[in-house]
């Protein structure tokens, strides 16, 4: 198939998701066509069916401050749908890609098949805003087929937007081949030789509460000799990375910004922690699972749906950052309940999160839809 990826490029959970179905997607047969302001954190462009279509917004004066990026985007579906021949335009996060691709279509007289996956704070944050909700609604509805990340976003969205739109739930995937368990470089980077490697990765934002993970790992760290390496990066890295100053853990904590070689370092970890106020999913979690490193995380939203507690893990209450901290200091002074839990994470990626076994779930719900 011909099909067009429209994404948010930033290192979220939505732009990871889709740039590796993307690429799945490629190696599979298809010729994929990613349609955005940037080009993908984790795009590899060396794949010969795998296509970038920059979007361009002209600025004048009359449009300051607010450039009509949805517009642009609209315009840039269509002429790359027309020019590609595109069955099928994949729109990753609600707003505004789902209304720039109605738009396209109607550009096109109808002659496009439009998909849009729900990643999370599309439904529980932005498009529940007053401003949003009429307008995410209709492109939740507009879309020729829709689908959600979780069972729990499924229902999020049929409760909070009163819509009976068909959403279809397809889990986010991973590839097992590039995330397995490795003691890497990243020990012998940083001289690491009887300690233990704590890991979060996420965009930093808010919802993330990446304070709560330097608290736990303040309170590991009395315990266990132990490293924290932080990757991603966003608007709660300064503030991070200044209360790591002021509790003297610089030289234990390490911010490594957006790395490339993610499953370098999350496969040499021993711990994983996601103590976020949402998850719809947890991407990262389940990165983390198919490395066979136990993950910490909360009872909220689609997370149960990935991390079963007890058996690759721990759920505990968002906050609740002195039993997180007790959990971590059990996995990690218990090298037997360790790999049990790793084994448990990587049991579970395999029997029900195998790219092999997702996306072609994916082309079976284009070819409804078309």
């Amino acid at each position: 198939m011909k099909i067009g990826i429209t994404c948010y490029p930033t290192f979220g959970g939505s732009g990871v998701v889709a740039t590796e179905l993307g690429l799945a997607l490629a190696k599979g047969g298809d010729d994929v066509h990613f349609i955005s302001y940037a080009l993908p954190s984790r795009l590899n462009l060396t794949h010969d069916r795998v296509h970038f279509h920059e979007v361009t917004v002209t600025t004048y004066p009359l449009f300051d401050p607010y450039p009509p990026y949805a517009l642009a985007l609209a315009t840039k579906m269509a002429e790359v749908a027309a020019y590609e021949k595109l069955e099928v335009l994949h729109v990753h996060y609600a707003i505004p890609h789902a209304i720039s691709a109605f738009l396209a279509k109607q550009i096109l007289h109808g002659e496009l098949k439009v998909v849009t996956t729900l990643h999370g704070t599309d439904i529980t944050l932005v498009g529940r805003d007053e401003s949003y909700l009429p307008i995410t609604r209709f492109g939740i509805e507009a879309s020729d087929g829709v689908t959600a990340v979780s069972q729990w976003l499924k229902d999020e969205t049929t409760a909070n937007f009163g819509t009976d739109k068909a959403i279809e739930v397809i889990p986010n995937f991973v590839d097992l081949e590039r995330f397995h368990h490795e003691r890497g470089n990243i020990f012998h980077l940083f001289d690491i030789v009887d300690e233990k490697l704590i890991c979060h990765v996420s965009n930093f934002r808010p919802v993330k509460r990446i304070m709560d993970v330097l608290e736990v790992f303040e309170r590991v760290a009395r315990r266990i000799p132990s490293r924290l390496m932080m990757v991603g990066d966003g608007p709660d890295r300064s503030r991070a990375e200044a209360w790591c100053r002021e509790h003297h853990l610089r030289e234990r904590v390490f911010f490594l910004g957006n790395v490339p070689n993610l499953e370098e370092v999350v496969g040499s970890a021993d711990l994983f922690l996601l103590p976020s106020e949402a998850e719809s999913f947890g991407m990262a979690a389940l990165e983390a699972m198919a490395s066979e490193v136990p993950v910490i995380g909360t009872k909220t939203g689609g997370m149960p749906e990935v991390v079963v507690d007890g058996e690759s893990g721990y759920l505990l209450p968002v906050g609740d950052v002195e039993a997180m901290a007790d959990c971590a200091i059990e996995i990690l002074s218990n090298d037997a309940l360790q790999r049990k839990l790793g084994k448990g994470g990587r049991q579970a990626a395999v029997e029900r999160f195998d790219e092999k076994k997702i996306v072609p779930r994916y082309r079976e719900f284009y070819a409804r839809t078309t």
